[in-house]
């Protein structure tokens, strides 16, 4: 911290780290008020000097040191895996790349409708996972089912945020239905979700399918956003009608 030439602390060493974005013209205030959040965010920083692609990832490594599904050997489905900062963890974590020696080697499969950069272990395509027979494409692309399903989709915002909380919910049973699909016995699924109360029927559609559903909102995920993520583990089968 800095002194004062009374040799006092002043505060001004740390208050003077904090990046503050003045509003340019033709930007918004809501625009620079996120840029601003965006460039003091020490998880947005650390994933720039970590190399992943966005500070998202860290919420599928907090996750995953709590519940242990990304382990070496592990088949991985990333749906909706752009910009693929879940990709490279799960990939780090499978041992996709085969660098962790006597380890079992995994297999990571990311999938969206946009095209996105190619990450390094893993196998990118650009599809619609609610088109038909996209179960059976992902089983070919993994040579059998898959132990992890996991999504971090979210529906494009409408401003209202009832809309926005069904939109989320209803990405999230669809993510659930194709896990149901392609999830070996005993696999695991991931994926976020809005607190709104109309998760309810999720819910309960998973802790039919599932031994144990737990509901965690990970240290990454900041403290002011409504989303928590939904972790499933035990898959027991497609759950009865």
């Amino acid at each position: 911290m800095a002194k004062t030439p009374s040799g006092r602390t002043s505060g001004r060493g740390q208050r003077d780290l904090r990046v503050r974005v003045k509003t340019a013209k033709g930007r918004k205030l809501s625009s620079t008020l996120w840029l601003e959040r965006q460039l003091n965010d020490p998880y947005v920083q650390r994933a720039r000097k970590e190399g992943y692609r966005g500070r998202a990832a860290y919420k599928i490594l907090e996750l995953d040191d709590r519940y242990r599904f990304l382990v070496p050997g592990a088949r991985v489905v990333d749906l909706g895996c752009a910009p693929g900062g879940w990709c490279q963890v799960a990939v780090e974590r499978v041992n996709a790349l085969g660098q962790k020696s006597g380890k079992k080697v995994g297999r990571v499969i990311g999938v969206d409708l946009q095209e996105v950069e190619p990450v390094a272990g893993a196998e990118i395509h650009q599809l619609d996972f609610l088109s038909e027979g996209a179960d059976a494409a992902v089983k070919q692309w993994l040579g059998g089912a898959a132990d992890v399903v996991m999504s971090d989709m979210a529906a494009a915002a409408s401003g209202h945020k009832g809309t926005d909380h069904l939109r989320i919910v209803a990405l999230c049973e669809a993510a659930a239905e194709f896990a149901f699909d392609v999830l070996e016995q005993d696999g695991t699924f991931v994926a976020k979700v809005l607190a709104g109360g109309a998760e309810n029927t999720l819910q309960a559609l998973l802790k039919r399918a599932f031994a144990r559903v737990a509901n965690v909102k990970p240290p990454a995920s900041r403290a002011y956003s409504s989303e928590k993520f939904v972790v499933a583990t035990g898959f027991r089968g497609r759950p009865a009608e």
